[in-house]
């Protein structure tokens, strides 16, 4: 999951609607959570469901973006913000690990508390729907795309390394770049070129609102000044 850094408030609202255009002006048109590209569908998300805590309702504070799948997942569950990890408080890409079948799992240097929270964030988001899950209602393939859209861009990026290894040219990194903009899924290009520091750079910086305090100069992971992570 990216860290996102969405910046001081750039107005106030009357309806949270129209804090949409500003977030993905700061964020770009990416689910805070699964990390799709979204062309449509892009939803303002009340991290603090509004039903539940409605002075928040058309609070900067309290806003993400979100796809359809993983806003229909929380749903409007009562949120206990300590309990789980989030991409504007948190180091998140230390919190989760992606693997090449499309899977989302705890990372695995966390503390075992730390591997429960983030398991309940991934149970909270429905980021653990995948084939073969024992629960079936977690494995609807035909509406929630989450994990193939995960493989896609596993699938991508393994091949733009190839091409990379082949032709390590400046014309091949901007590509890769290109590619991984369009696809979005952040934290699997940036694992897919963690050995490589010009590219990690170069991800970092195209992704728009990518929190760079959650770096250090080599551009490997660090915790979040005031974050659990």
């Amino acid at each position: 999951m990216r860290p996102v850094d969405r910046g001081l408030p750039p107005r106030t609202y009357t309806n949270y609607q129209h804090a949409q255009a500003d977030l993905v002006e700061r964020l770009g048109e990416y689910c805070s959570y699964c990390e799709r590209r979204l062309e449509t569908h892009i939803a303002v998300e009340h991290i603090q469901p509004k039903s539940r805590v409605p002075a928040l309702c058309n609070d900067w504070s309290n806003f993400l973006l979100s796809c359809v799948n993983c806003n229909s997942c929380k749903k409007d569950i009562a949120i206990v913000v300590d309990d789980y990890f989030w991409p504007h408080r948190d180091n998140t890409l230390l919190a989760f690990d992606y693997l090449p079948a499309g899977m989302v799992v705890p990372h695995p240097n966390l503390t075992t508390a730390n591997v429960k929270k983030a398991q309940s964030t991934i149970t909270l988001l429905g980021l653990d729907r995948e084939p073969g899950r024992p629960n079936f209602k977690r494995q609807d393939k035909n509406k929630d795309k989450r994990w193939q859209r995960r493989l896609e861009a596993w699938e991508l990026a393994q091949r733009d390394l190839q091409r990379l290894n082949i032709n390590n040219s400046n014309e091949v990194r901007e590509l890769i770049v290109e590619h991984a903009l369009a696809k979005g899924m952040f934290s699997i290009w940036l694992k897919v070129f963690e050995n490589d520091s010009d590219m990690k750079q170069r991800l970092i910086s195209s992704f728009k609102g990518t929190a760079m305090n959650c770096f250090d100069a080599s551009y490997c992971s660090c915790t979040r000044p005031g974050g659990n992570l």
